[in-house]
């Protein structure tokens, strides 16, 4: 069976602090019993979990949904949020882990991104040289979601495929979010692959798309 990569990366400062972080909590462990109710989901997708403020740390490796298990989520007191080096991260990340087909055998879909922050870079140098890698390492989407009311959107549209803003960080409306991202992904491992895009489904009237 084909690998589903889903890479998911979460900011840890900023609006990320206090009730934000306890539902993405909620809303990941959701999510991750939604998908395992899908035998496909359960046969072929694969989670990765990195969070990020001043540097990316990857919590969760690759591992297939069968074996995983939510790791804490530290929220450390370091300021500034370096999307650049993050997103660099992952794509260091899915050079090492995701499998490229080969004459002799097939290699994973191509994988999916999912980054929940408030849209801002500490590090704009790096996130402007970054984004030409990210776009270079054909993800099947990138969906990005914007928390809080004072978030920012000009960065997040350079790479992203989907933006959304969760102007409500209770656990009821992040609990929604991840069902769609839930419904994103078991949708991923069926279409990526046989074409260059998915076509996502219109998110619930909790979230509010932006493009």
């Amino acid at each position: 069976m084909r690998r589903l990569p889903v890479y998911i990366l979460i900011q840890t400062s900023g609006a990320m602090r206090g009730e934000p972080i306890e539902a993405i909590k909620v809303g990941l462990e959701t999510m991750m019993a939604s998908l395992r109710q899908d035998p496909f989901a359960l046969e072929s997708v694969w989670l990765s979990v990195t969070t990020f403020n001043r540097k990316p740390e990857q919590i969760l490796p690759l591992t297939e949904l069968e074996n995983m298990q939510l790791p804490a989520i530290a929220l450390p007191e370091a300021a500034g949020s370096h999307l650049g080096e993050a997103l660099e991260f992952v794509c260091k990340k899915i050079d090492s882990e995701v499998q490229l087909s080969t004459p002799e055998r097939k290699g994973d879909w191509m994988p999916l991104l999912f980054v929940m922050c408030d849209g801002r870079a500490s590090d704009t140098l790096l996130f402007n040289k970054v984004i030409p890698v990210v776009k270079g390492k054909h993800f099947g989407k990138i969906v990005v979601c914007l928390v809080g009311n004072k978030v920012r959107t000009e960065l997040v549209k350079l790479f992203a495929n989907e933006v959304v803003n969760l102007e409500t960080t209770d656990s009821a409306t992040f609990r929604k979010f991840f069902e769609w991202v839930t419904v994103v992904v078991a949708e991923g491992n069926r279409s990526v692959g046989a074409t260059s895009d998915i076509s996502l489904p219109p998110p619930p009237p909790e979230i509010n798309s932006i493009i």
